[in-house]
């Protein structure tokens, strides 16, 4: 008789992957960061274990969102007083701090307990080119499909 092995957390090996941002869709981009995190690309995915590696997300200013979705989807945020709600465009948050609008945008697509929060500590994002995880080696994620389906889409219209 087969047994399911599930891994333990000193057998989990994990590996830093970059995400070059720029001209990628920011849904799409984020649904393959949140699935990196959470481990669903490993083949001993376990969904209440932590088996995901960790994401450094560069050039998060130039994100690009499809449709008129910049200037109509909005991100609200509350203070926990009365009237303390706020709320902006995507494209003033990513003028302001695009680094949050991406961070929000996955943490959205991760579990919402302990797991999650200490998932969304290995994400990294970065407005610029420029990171200090070199040291890492991260390994380049290769989006260029998401990317090649927006161009797509740009030439039919």
């Amino acid at each position: 008789m087969k047994t399911t092995q599930s891994p333990k957390a000193n057998e989990i090996q994990r590996n830093w992957w970059l995400i070059d941002a720029s001209g990628l869709v920011l849904g799409r981009m984020a649904t393959e960061a949140a699935s990196r995190l959470r481990g669903k690309h490993k083949p001993f995915f376990s969904p209440h274990l932590d088996c995901g590696d960790h994401v450094i997300i560069i050039n998060a200013s130039e994100v690009v969102l499809t449709s008129d979705k910049a200037s109509k989807k909005r991100i609200w945020r509350h203070s926990g007083y009365p009237g303390g709600i706020r709320s902006r465009t995507y494209a003033e948050q990513l003028n302001y701090k695009p680094e949050e609008a991406i961070r929000g945008t996955i943490k959205g697509m991760l579990p919402k307990n302990r797991l999650g929060r200490q998932m969304i500590g290995k994400l990294k994002v970065y407005a610029g080119t420029e990171h200090p995880h070199a040291a890492q080696k991260p390994i380049p994620l290769d989006l260029s499909r998401a990317k090649a389906r927006l161009e797509k889409k740009e030439a039919v219209k």
